[in-house]
């Protein structure tokens, strides 16, 4: 069966969330009068990782993964751990804003959306986040009206990797999933869950660091155009 539409992730596939992430702890921390570390990066990456799956799996409210994270962080830090309003000002006004103003996208971005568009397939974006938050990144990078809709886990009621999510945006999208391509950086969400659900995935791996065994994996979107083309 043909292919008939090119789902992307966004996080890291799109957009460039790590870069962010680190410019913006180093401008929170140097706010602060701290200096960010490597150790205090791979904190914030585990603390994120643990507590937005914890949002993701319905088991906490999306603040309060926010909080976690900072409890997590802010010893490393020798700074002291508020009341849940003192974490929500601290996120919201320190971090959330650095890391908005380091918001941007790929190189490859363009490139691939052209490739994607030139073999007449649709498109779309399923991510793990909030409807608000995700929207205004896919703004910030330049690529709103480009890209067909942004479903969030958030309006659908379940996030990836459960099949449901992926499912129910080929049910939005008209399409069957054996004719949907899933493209994410995140093996175990993206692409085995993309595969539950019947679809097929490319695992984007930028780094070129990855050690799961992947037959379909690519180090930059402008190796898309080979699997787009693909009957």
């Amino acid at each position: 069966m043909p292919l008939a539409a090119v789902v992307f992730d966004l996080d890291d596939t799109l957009f460039d969330h790590s870069t962010a992430t680190r410019s913006g702890l180093r401008t929170w921390a140097q706010a602060l009068g701290r200096t960010s570390t490597p150790e205090l990066e791979e904190a914030w990456r585990a603390a994120e990782q643990r507590h937005f799956a914890s949002w993701r799996d319905g088991r906490i409210s999306f603040a309060e993964q926010r909080r976690r994270r900072l409890r997590d962080v802010l010893p490393l830090l020798r700074l002291p751990v508020g009341d849940d309003a003192e974490l929500d000002d601290l996120f919201t006004t320190g971090f959330l804003t650095a890391y908005q103003q380091a918001w941007t996208g790929f190189d490859d971005v363009d490139a691939a959306l052209r490739a994607v568009q030139a073999a007449g397939l649709r498109t779309a974006v399923l991510t793990n986040g909030t409807r608000q938050q995700q929207n205004a990144k896919i703004e910030a990078i330049g690529l709103s009206g480009r890209l067909g809709p942004v479903f969030t886990a958030e309006e659908l009621g379940v996030a990836k990797p459960r099949p449901q999510a992926f499912l129910r945006v080929c049910e939005h999208l008209g399409v069957a999933p054996e004719q949907t391509l899933y493209v994410g950086d995140d093996h175990s969400v993206d692409v085995l869950g993309a595969r539950a659900a019947g679809l097929r995935a490319v695992h984007l791996d930028r780094a070129g660091t990855a050690t799961v065994e992947e037959e379909v994996r690519i180090t930059s979107l402008l190796q898309l155009a080979a699997h787009v083309s693909e009957p």
